[in-house]
């Protein structure tokens, strides 16, 4: 049963020779996705948007421009390399911290704008950097042998605040004054810093938090002495390193944490009473508008209560706003405000099923339900109070696209605001008065666009229109548009597939079936796939069918779409991934015995489930920085979906890879990050050593020195041509 989908046609008139993509040019400058800028925001006056973008010589190396939104003119604010020249050495923890930020590239990665408009804040190579406007250059504002982190402007723009040695400190700019808030940071105790499953796994990267009148800090203390030191190995080119690391897997004790808030001249020091049980989370702080009281989301190791809690600085009393309950688990999420003087807040929850949008009154109690309906909100974009709208993206229209729309704060009917097809990321002015939208679609890269908060569109900010000096423009010719469309799974559900097919269909095809399979994530979408979704065209270019399935489990269907893996991991994805290769056996053009499977983290676990579980069905497959067993996973990730080790062992040992090993039939590669601290090498060896075991044979490609997402251009161009070739090797491609 299967309903076509054909998402949008890219018009282009083809006045240049078509040039043969190939993985090299993937990772070449300039990069193939065109002018993209990143970290676009609009300045507090809402007279220009400042934004990074890549140099045309090097698209990983960002300088920090301006568009003037009156004259319509860009030009370059600061030159990385005029402010630190030479190869940027980070700090370990530094490393680690861009690694779960997923921010990649050099020079100015991050800014901020101060709340007034008038300065500018960007770190580079561990120090920082302010900019006041109207005046020339950028002073330095730290210049130390230390490597200082999770650096911010304070919220009127007088301090700035960072860890250094894992202690808080402050720094006021005019008199250049530095006060240590903490002092005793160093071995198992961090201040105002995340531990490593809150930046891993809740998303949360910091440990401190300015009140809006600078009077007060909120921070953590977090004390790594209860959780088990492993010992890892990080193999590098010349050299091994041996690295002692704190890592709570599952069912081991996690970091105990404090939370205090101090008063910044008195040095005043309270410590928040977070309750008797003190296995918890910390999920997300927060300030009221009237910095007298502070909140905080408080939820529970099973993770399946959350509490919304406010303390009041000054009696130090605290209450439950609200609380949120599953019989599996509560997802976390970033929307949250508080509008009309902090008396009340608009908040987000799936307690119908589905993300939607509430007001509630600042003591907790429900005013009504926002938005509804069997769709979601990705995300609260923005609130006018004046006008009486909120601003959020979702995905009302169709799951494969997030788009933007608004509704009334009385209720009512949802109005859409973005008129082009596909993806859209929005960044409105503080105001909500305007918004920059980066929108793409499978077939065209990035363009952003400035609109008024109607949704009618000001001006391009960067069209990447793809004409004939653009990139991509040589490889257009031969690029071939997926078909989106949906099957039916035997329990009558729809499971959304994205499928490319060769230009010329002869005989029977290869397919590649590229898959991610875990939560909160989405791999069949109308959005630009970047380096990934280039190298599917580079195999339809040779003659693959690349296909994509969303299995159940997977983000954006709404929660009783993501429950049927409650502990049962490596269970129903398996059986919607066979699901959608009985479809491809329905194509002519489908070659079924040549039908391979690639993935990386989640998508690795997925390869291997899927090679040893389906073997039938799946012939031969790439599996990329695999969990192989969940008991090595992390404490937060890992029982939010499959319960505590300690109690569900059984669960956690039909989730394993290893019991379905020795089914293995086709052929396999394994490939790792040497020195991953997320999804441990371990993983890979045990499954290495199991496998040599019972002698079935396999390949590996090991990188020395790599991280979970095997950074670097030249590490990249390997990586993509050990995969294809595989590929080509076992399927007989040229």
């Amino acid at each position: 049963m299967k309903k076509a989908l054909i998402l949008g046609a890219l018009m282009l008139n083809h006045t240049v020779t078509a040039d043969t993509l190939t993985i090299e040019r993937i990772y070449e400058s300039p990069s193939l996705a065109g002018s993209s800028p990143r970290s676009l925001k609009v300045a507090p006056d809402g007279k220009r948007v400042t934004y990074l973008q890549g140099k045309q010589s090097d698209y990983e190396r960002l300088d920090l421009w301006e568009y003037n939104i009156a004259s319509g003119e860009s030009r370059l604010l600061f030159d990385s390399d005029e402010l630190s020249s030479g190869e940027e050495t980070l700090s370990d923890e530094e490393k680690a911290r861009r690694e779960r930020m997923r921010l990649s590239g050099t020079g100015i990665v991050s800014y901020q704008w101060s709340a007034d408009g008038t300065a500018l804040l960007f770190p580079m190579g561990g120090d920082v950097f302010y900019h006041k406007l109207g005046e020339p250059g950028a002073k330095q504002l730290l210049n130390t042998e230390a490597f200082e982190t999770d650096i911010k402007l304070s919220p009127k723009g007088n301090y700035i605040s960072f860890i250094r040695d894992q202690n808080l400190y402050v720094k006021h700019i005019a008199s250049g004054e530095e006060t240590a808030i903490t002092t005793n940071g160093g071995g198992n105790l961090k201040y105002g810093m995340a531990e490593f499953v809150a930046q891993e796994e809740m998303g949360r990267m910091t440990g401190y938090w300015w009140s809006p009148d600078e009077q007060y800090i909120a921070f953590t203390e977090v004390d790594e002495t209860p959780v088990d030191i492993i010992t890892r190995s990080e193999i590098y080119a010349d050299e091994i390193k041996m690295i002692e690391q704190k890592y709570p897997s599952a069912g081991t004790p996690n970091v105990k944490i404090r939370l205090a808030i101090q008063h910044l001249k008195t040095q005043q020091r309270n410590w928040v009473d977070l309750g008797k049980d003190e296995d918890i989370y910390l999920a997300r702080g927060k300030w009221m508008p009237d910095s007298k009281h502070f909140t905080y989301q408080w939820q529970n190791r099973t993770q399946q209560a959350l509490e919304l809690r406010s303390v009041n600085v000054k009696t130090h009393s605290q209450e439950v706003l609200l609380t949120e309950s599953s019989n599996t688990w509560v997802n976390l999420h970033d929307d949250f405000t508080f509008i009309n003087q902090g008396k009340q807040f608009i908040w987000a929850s799936e307690r119908d099923g589905f993300k939607h949008l509430y007001l509630f009154n600042s003591d907790g109690t429900l005013v009504r339900q926002l938005t509804k309906g069997e769709w979601v909100v990705d995300q609260l974009e923005a609130v006018d109070e004046k006008a009486g709208k909120v601003y959020f993206t979702g995905r009302k229209d169709t799951p494969l696209e997030s788009h933007l729309y608004s509704v009334n704060l009385k209720g009512g009917d949802v109005s859409k605001l973005t008129a082009r097809e596909g993806y859209h990321h929005i960044t409105f002015s503080g105001d909500a008065s305007i918004y920059i939208d980066m929108s793409s679609t499978a077939n065209t890269p990035f363009q952003v666009s400035l609109h008024k908060a109607s949704g009618k569109q000001i001006t391009w900010l960067e069209e990447n229109k793809l004409d004939a000096n653009h990139p991509l423009t040589p490889y257009v010719k031969d690029w071939i548009k997926p078909e989106f469309g949906t099957i039916t799974n035997d329990e009558g559900i729809e499971l959304y597939y994205r499928l490319y097919k060769p230009a010329k269909l002869e005989g029977k095809h290869p397919v590649i079936v590229y898959l991610y399979g875990g939560p909160h994530a989405q791999v069949v979408n109308n959005q630009w796939g970047g380096n990934r979704g280039l190298l599917m065209q580079h195999w339809v270019s040779k003659g693959y069918v690349v296909f994509s399935i969303d299995n159940r489990g997977s983000n954006y269907r709404g929660k009783a779409f993501e429950e049927p893996i409650y502990k049962a991991m490596g269970s129903v994805e398996v059986d919607d991934q066979v699901t959608g290769v009985k479809f491809l056996h329905t194509l002519p053009y489908v070659d079924k015995e040549r039908i391979g499977v690639y993935g990386h983290s989640y998508g690795g676990y997925m390869t291997l489930m899927s090679m040893f579980k389906a073997g039938d069905y799946f012939k031969a497959g790439v599996s990329g920085a695999p969990v192989t067993t969940w008991r090595l996973y992390d404490t937060h990730y890992t029982e939010r979906y499959m319960g505590n080790p300690n109690t569900d062992s059984d669960a956690y040992d039909a989730s394993s890879v290893f019991p379905y090993a020795q089914d293995l039939k086709g052929p396999l590669l394994i490939y790792h990050g040497m020195a991953d601290d997320n999804v441990l090498f371990t993983h890979s060896t045990k499954l290495y050593k199991h496998l040599q075991d019972m002698g079935k044979p396999f390949e590996v490609m090991d990188y020395p020195g790599k991280k979970h997402s095997i950074r670097g251009k030249q590490t990249g161009i390997h990586l993509y041509h050990t995969i294809t070739n595989f590929f080509d090797r076992h399927f007989g491609v040229k």
